[in-house]
């Protein structure tokens, strides 16, 4: 379970995310429009797409890729970008089966339309890594059971827990023959924007450190509390980006931020990493506001 301080801490940025965001939904919205390609990137390489983030960018604005490349990757990366654009029109939507399976549609669109849209079934047993996803034959009624709960309970408990524990079961399950890292990150950022909270990006460069493991230990003790953890530091990385955008005069690399302001570079990184620093990634790269200084507090140095 999230500890207090990191509860306190999301609602203060929560307000004044909040108070800052009035007339500025358009804004907003562009800045998640402009994520989408990292977004895609980095929830396929995960599931070891070959595809850099620059194929991404090019395939997602219709150019051409001067190199081979795998069509099925190809058609991942669109269909994932359909779905989080439909998630940004609809993000007042409850979280049901149904929802489920239409974005499992088209994520398998034009890659494997006999799986696209349906739960595994009869024999189609599932690896992963060296455990086994859920006897197919109970796969409908896990899900179900899971959403019914995560509908029921997302009030009661802390929300990053409720997303958490989500996550981390539907992951378990592993409720499709292909497509359900892509989809349970999918849900993450579901859920966060139904209760009016900016979407995450979950990094594949430290996948196998602080992603990966958490899986493992939720298998064999249903501990998620890493996974709140996780999704903690990545939203308060995502509200330091839209901050920053709303009211910092220039954003620089964290490189020169350091540079300017007598801090290691390692040492600079480390900080954002933990988010000690209000900065974000963009394009994998780390920025912040140029005007930030430390030793002051995280939001004294944004002007609402």
């Amino acid at each position: 379970m999230i500890n207090q301080t990191t509860k306190d801490k999301i609602e203060k940025y929560q307000s004044f995310y909040e108070k800052i965001s009035i007339n500025q939904k358009d804004v907003l919205r562009d800045i998640a429009l402009i994520e989408i390609p990292e977004m895609v990137y980095n929830s396929n390489a995960i599931e070891n797409s070959t595809l850099t983030l620059e194929d991404t960018e090019i395939i997602l604005s219709n150019g051409e890729i001067k190199k081979q490349v795998n069509m099925r990757e190809v058609f991942e990366a669109k269909n994932l970008a359909k779905i989080t654009e439909m998630l940004l029109e609809n993000a007042n939507q409850e979280l049901s089966v149904e929802m489920i399976l239409n974005y499992h549609k088209m994520l398998l669109c034009n890659i494997n339309d006999d799986w696209a849209g349906r739960f595994r079934a009869g024999r189609e047993w599932i690896r992963i890594g060296n455990n086994l996803g859920a006897n197919p034959s109970f796969v409908p009624s896990l899900i179900n059971d899971l959403v019914k709960s995560y509908n029921c309970n997302s009030k009661e408990l802390y929300f990053l827990d409720s997303i958490a524990h989500f996550h981390a079961e539907f992951e378990i399950i592993h409720p499709f023959c292909d497509g359900n890292g892509r989809i349970g990150r999918v849900l993450i950022n579901q859920q966060l924007m139904k209760i009016g909270l900016p979407p995450i990006i979950v990094p594949n460069k430290s996948k196998h450190f602080d992603y990966y493991p958490l899986f493992v230990k939720y298998s064999t003790t249903t501990k998620f509390d890493g996974f709140t953890e996780v999704f903690a530091n990545l939203l308060f990385e995502s509200f330091h980006k839209r901050i920053t955008y709303l009211t910092a005069k220039k954003i620089i690399p964290l490189s020169v931020w350091a540079k300017q302001n007598g801090v290691k570079s390692n040492v600079a990184a480390n900080k954002a990493k933990r988010q000690t620093i209000p900065a974000f990634r963009l394009r994998q790269k780390w920025m912040i506001s140029e005007t930030y200084r430390e030793n002051t507090e995280l939001l004294g140095d944004f002007h609402a």
